[in-house]
């Protein structure tokens, strides 16, 4: 059996999710082929301003502000035992004019939260299946998938993850490398207050960051840990019993929140970075992680591709009746190729040099990190740019909407 829909979206995570919301907002027909991605063992997701905008647009954000948790400042601990490592730094969102740099939370109940949008969307189907091969030309394109026969579409998004099977298909070349890391994730309860206080520890075998995350009744003070280390490291502390994990985890964080009790699974995730030769092909747009993938540093991974279906969406609404069209594909491209490249060679930058004791390079970092605390117009700059890019980001992420949600 053989249907039809104006667009289809491959995949069920965050980024299918909200691209599917997106473009049916804007008046077209969405397909969402995918079983839902509500993330790994212990996985957050800090969502700057502007993607907490973009959510709120989709009506999303209100349902799950009251389970997310503020992040007001940034700090950053150099933690390399380098001869140049700098003082401690902190960044406050107030001096940019903003509440907070953005929000703090768990990934299952932002995908359950646009899950729930999806389904009760007028113009969103969503299919719980797999696709299971592509055909895309210049004239029209259908998946085949497993249980549900073949669609037909006149635009394909890929939102598959970074083994895109789409992107396979489209013969879209990736360039890819793998970091000698690993990255081990969890929850914990602390005696201490956070205070909204993200806190970043730079190691020689990489970051180590404590992220805010909304309290419960039981555990008022929480924060999510991603960790990153030599995959030895990451063996042995994976497989380590959970009071021993956490004493470790105690003493990476300086004892800065007190005592930790682990409250969640590991999550255990090898680093890697991915970089797709071009975002579109044949009525085909790349967003997520399909289309860039790099290391947990700075929070950008979801943020970039939360950026990817603002985009696509602002380009597809304004193209015209065929969303699949070249040159709607060419404005969507044109659109996110500097802030996509630019992040990644700025996170792929920083991860190397931790990982490197090469003493000019320790230099240069140090001194870097100097002149973000000490000069006040680079250190605003700094602070906006990680935020939202200051030329070219997406129209929704620039305007706040009368009715944004904070707590």
């Amino acid at each position: 059996m053989e249907t039809s829909t104006n667009i289809l979206v491959a995949g069920a995570g965050a980024a299918g999710l909200s691209v599917a919301l997106a473009l049916a907002d804007a008046g077209h027909g969405v397909t969402i082929v995918g079983p839902p991605d509500l993330g790994g063992a212990a996985r957050t997701v800090a969502l700057f301003d502007g993607s907490v905008r973009f959510l709120d647009s989709l009506g999303v954000w209100s349902h799950v502000a009251d389970r997310s948790a503020p992040l007001r400042v940034m700090r950053i601990i150099d933690d390399t035992k380098s001869l140049f490592a700098a003082q401690p730094a902190e960044f406050h969102s107030s001096e940019i004019g903003l509440e907070t740099f953005g929000w703090n939370i768990e990934n299952a109940i932002l995908v359950a939260a646009l899950l729930e949008a999806a389904r009760a969307h007028p113009r969103v189907r969503l299919i719980e299946d797999v696709v299971e091969s592509y055909c895309l030309n210049a004239d029209a394109t259908s998946v085949e998938t497993r249980a549900h026969g073949a669609i037909k579409a006149r635009l394909v998004v890929a939102a598959d993850g970074r083994r895109s099977g789409a992107r396979r298909a489209a013969r879209i070349a990736a360039r890819t490398w793998e970091y000698p890391q690993t990255a081990i994730t969890a929850i914990f309860a602390h005696r201490k207050p956070h205070g909204d206080v993200s806190t970043e520890f730079h190691t020689r075998q990489g970051p180590c960051t404590f992220v805010p995350l909304q309290g419960t009744a039981e555990h008022p003070h929480r924060s999510s840990l991603v960790w990153m280390m030599a995959p030895r490291e990451a063996e042995r502390r994976h497989g380590m019993a959970a009071e021993d994990f956490a004493r470790e985890a105690e003493s990476a964080a300086h004892h800065l929140l007190g005592r930790l009790t682990l409250l969640s699974a590991r999550g255990k995730v090898p680093m890697a970075g991915l970089a797709a030769k071009s975002l579109t092909g044949q009525r085909l747009a790349l967003v997520g992680e399909a289309g860039h993938v790099f290391p947990p540093i700075g929070a950008q991974g979801l943020n970039l591709g939360l950026r990817d279906c603002a985009h696509l969406a602002e380009a597809v609404a304004s193209g015209g009746d065929d969303p699949g069209a070249a040159d709607v594909l060419a404005t969507y491209e044109r659109l996110r190729r500097a802030d996509v490249a630019t992040r990644a060679v700025g996170v792929d930058a920083l991860n190397r040099a931790l990982l490197t004791n090469f003493m000019p390079m320790d230099f240069l970092r140090g001194a870097g990190l100097f002149a973000l605390q000490n000069i006040g117009p680079l250190r605003r700059f700094a602070m906006r740019e990680g935020v939202l890019p200051g030329a070219g980001a997406p129209r929704v992420m620039r305007q706040r909407t009368a009715d944004t949600v904070s707590t």
